[in-house]
């Protein structure tokens, strides 16, 4: 059984494949695989991220829509919301990540909108749309979902602040940053860098310097958290709620369950929440599974990084080139070189995904040699 729907869940149920005589249940809370890298475009209302899981799946895999509540390991069940129980011998443990809005930061919560998930996306896009053309957005985080936003909007000729907290664009090398700095400028977005929200009201954000700024919407970009399917079924977790696992992703409690993605954290060191690490990181969970079927020992994780995309509207963008280890090189492409290589990795992803549900075991991915010999060399 595949919980989780997302980028790892999806490719790990797909990877399964390569054994015949395996019963494959992926336990999704929509119908519809997302497109998360593209809600930021979906806010903007120009793209639709919902895909037919028939695209996306291989013809044998059984889709149960339905919310994942507890893992009884003892039983070997997975009991549901709607209130049936699955059996399962195996678990992939993919329930991805969300938006974690603060509730240290008063009137967060009540006034602040997130675009982590589809639902909130939703409500996020039907609040812009109420809002006249001139009003004043604010966009609190400058990672790149926050970036993304922020110029998806300012091309649209919406007027939009950035609040990034510490460092613009954090994983880029300095020259990428200041070609990201030099776009938003370009495009009339406010960069307040240094700055961090203390309060957000329904039509301000108060900054930390007890500065107060008008914003007739807030959106909230900053923060990580995963759902708590694993604490609840008493799994041992980090200290944001990500499953532990050992380097070849098993849980250290359980050698039924194995993670993948965003809700997993190897030895502790979880990688960068992103596409390009998900989908390996699904397809080596799927061959630890196969590997205990077969009475082998399952390998150790081998994954690699390459770049960093960021879209920048739909006209530019950046993408960074990187070390194995994800720490950013001074090369990257920006403008519509950078458009265009973001694009083509957003279509890659998708048709990935679906090629690997119909022929288990296409995808590839850069592969430079277990982390922790990295981490030993580096010492």
């Amino acid at each position: 059984m595949v919980i989780g729907g997302g980028y790892a869940g999806t490719a790990a149920a797909n990877h399964l494949q390569l054994r015949d005589d395996v019963d494959i249940t992926l336990v999704n809370s929509r119908p519809t695989f997302v497109e998360r890298i593209r809600l930021h475009q979906f806010v903007a209302g120009n793209y639709d991220p919902s895909v037919d899981y028939g695209t996306m799946l291989g013809d044998g895999i059984k889709l149960v829509v339905d919310n994942a509540t507890r893992i009884d390991t003892a039983s070997r069940t997975v009991e549901l919301a709607s209130g049936a129980a699955l059996d399962y011998d195996y678990v992939i443990y993919a329930v991805g990540s969300t938006g974690a809005v603060p509730s240290s930061v008063p009137g967060a919560a009540e006034f602040a909108y997130s675009l982590a998930d589809l639902e909130s996306a939703e409500r996020l896009r039907v609040r812009l749309a109420e809002l006249p053309a001139d009003a004043v957005v604010t966009v609190v985080g400058g990672g790149l979902t926050g970036i993304e936003t922020a110029a998806e909007l300012a091309e649209q000729g919406r007027r939009v602040t950035l609040v990034d907290g510490r460092t613009l664009a954090p994983t880029l090398s300095a020259p990428g940053r200041r070609s990201v700095a030099t776009w938003l400028s370009e495009n009339a977005v406010t960069v307040l860098e240094g700055s961090a929200v203390a309060e957000v009201r329904r039509d301000a954000v108060v900054l930390t310097d007890g500065a107060v700024r008008q914003s007739e919407l807030t959106i909230w970009t900053a923060g990580f958290g995963v759902p708590g399917l694993a604490a609840v079924s008493g799994l041992r977790v980090d200290e944001l709620g990500r499953l532990l696992t050992d380097e070849t992703l098993v849980s250290v409690d359980d050698d039924r369950i194995v993670a993948a993605g965003d809700a997993g954290s190897p030895s502790g060191r979880p990688l960068r929440m992103s596409c390009q690490s998900a989908i390996p990181l699904g397809v080596q969970a799927a061959d630890a599974v196969l590997s205990r079927i077969a009475g082998t020992a399952p390998a150790v994780i081998d994954q690699g990084f390459k770049g960093v995309c960021i879209s920048l509207g739909r006209h530019a963008g950046i993408k960074q080139l990187v070390r194995a280890d994800d720490t950013p090189l001074d090369t990257y492409f920006d403008g519509q070189e950078g458009a265009q290589m973001k694009e083509e990795q957003c279509r890659q992803t998708m048709m990935g995904i679906g090629m690997e549900g119909r022929n288990p075991g296409t995808i590839v991915w850069s592969k430079p040699g277990p982390r922790l010999a990295q981490v030993a060399a580096a010492r």
